[in-house]
């Protein structure tokens, strides 16, 4: 049966899942790249990056997908929607190689990238967005790519089937927080955490059975 999966979705110790301001020049805002550092020494980013516990989670991200969903902030700095000329922070070959349904209160025609990947732009809830991704996955998996305030959107509707979290060793301060609004939320799943050592730790949350009346 094919679910709905969150992967290598990085947090700070206080819960943030970037800083700010977001610009062009600085995509995760004060954060930089430090909530990702843990990835980018993976052997499934780098041909030179390590093997071990982080590139076994890491390398989860992408089988089985064949549909994304993330919000208008991962697909561009603010204000992209002004520029007719942006086409995604990846280039022309982006790494999705599926449809992949960005949410903006701005829609667009559909752009067609190179690999496979095909940007739907949609005004839609989390219900529709997802009901419209499976349709496009064709029986795959769906994932939902972020940022943190779709994932957060996600979670709250109850949507998420699988989260692969990995809590990074730092306090941003401020930025998007993903835990705000979601108290609770810990009972709608079995959780499981390792802890590598880079100095991360992985949490894995799935969600629990339905418990029959």
């Amino acid at each position: 049966m094919a679910i709905t999966r969150i992967h290598n979705f990085s947090i700070s110790l206080d819960g943030f899942a970037t800083g700010e301001p977001q610009s062009l020049e600085a995509p995760f805002g004060h954060a930089g790249h430090k909530l990702h550092e843990w990835m980018f020494a993976t052997r499934s980013w780098s041909p030179k990056g390590a093997m071990g516990a982080d590139n076994a989670f890491a390398e989860r991200h992408g089988p089985g997908i064949g549909a994304e969903i993330m919000g208008a902030n991962k697909f561009g700095p603010p204000g992209w929607q002004d520029d007719p000329e942006w086409r995604g922070w990846w280039g022309e070959n982006p790494p999705f190689h599926t449809p992949t349904f960005v949410l903006t209160h701005r829609p667009l025609p559909p752009m067609p990238m190179e690999g496979g990947t095909t940007f739907h732009f949609l005004e839609a809830s989390p219900q529709e967005a997802l009901a419209v991704a499976r349709d496009a996955a064709e029986g795959q998996d769906v994932r939902i790519g972020g940022g943190a305030s779709v994932v957060k959107d996600f979670l709250a509707a109850g949507l998420v089937d699988h989260m692969h979290l990995v809590q990074v060793p730092l306090i941003l301060g401020r930025g998007v927080r993903l835990w705000d609004g979601l108290e609770g939320l810990e009972q709608d799943y079995s959780i499981e955490a390792v802890s590598t050592p880079s100095g991360v730790t992985h949490f894995t949350f799935s969600r629990k059975a339905p418990v029959a009346d």
